[in-house]
């Protein structure tokens, strides 16, 4: 059994932030497995998913943000899963904009949501899926970036990565996390390269 979590703020007028994307992501891994219809409970809401012999949990924490461990230790807790077994889908202010890393393990960047999942738990030795939103340039401006909607041009750069991730997700699960990594990065790449040549001269 699997663990996946998508980290953001509950409610509408959050739908949209840059804050949001690991709830985005997980949206996209619910629709393209076929995920079953979701139900309150931990703290938030909780759907599930077959994937090639593997029960997965999808989980969306209500707790916000900062909170997110509450509800991510209380599910891990009560379907015994090992944090090795946890994967957390949340945004990356150190990566351009639709740029995904995936790593286990490692320290937090001062992520509040990646900070309370790791006290909870007592561990940093999970699963993250860093998916970045760029920086805004300034630490004064940071809070306002991550809670501002991500702007369209963002949002359709997005999507077809959060495609190709929802797509790639057994190859992660099955320890090939590299190679999920690298469809990734060559995707971003394309769509950088279509960008640059849209750019006048």
């Amino acid at each position: 059994m699997w663990l996946l979590v998508g980290l953001g703020n509950p409610g509408p007028q959050y739908a949209r932030h840059r804050h949001n994307v690991g709830f985005m992501a997980l949206e996209e891994v619910a629709r393209r497995w076929q995920a079953t219809s979701r139900r309150r409970r931990f703290q938030g809401e909780l759907a599930e998913v077959r994937l090639e012999g593997e029960r997965l949990l999808l989980l969306w924490p209500h707790t916000f943000m900062n909170e997110s461990g509450r509800a991510v230790a209380e599910a891990a807790r009560y379907y015994r899963i090992p944090p090795e077994r946890i994967v957390v889908f949340h945004d990356e202010l150190d990566l351009p904009p639709g740029r995904v890393r995936i790593r286990r393990g490692g320290g937090t960047a001062g992520h509040r949501g990646l900070e309370s999942i790791a006290r909870h738990l007592g561990t940093r030795d999970f699963w993250r899926v860093r998916i970045g939103i760029g920086h805004p340039g300034q630490r004064e401006r940071v809070v306002g970036w991550v809670l501002a909607d991500l702007p369209k041009a963002e949002r359709e750069r997005l999507e077809p990565i959060l495609e190709t991730l929802a797509e790639g997700l057994p190859e992660l699960l099955a320890g090939r996390a590299d190679r999920l990594q690298q469809r990734l990065a060559e995707l971003w790449r394309q769509l950088q390269a279509a960008d640059a040549s849209k750019t006048p001269s």
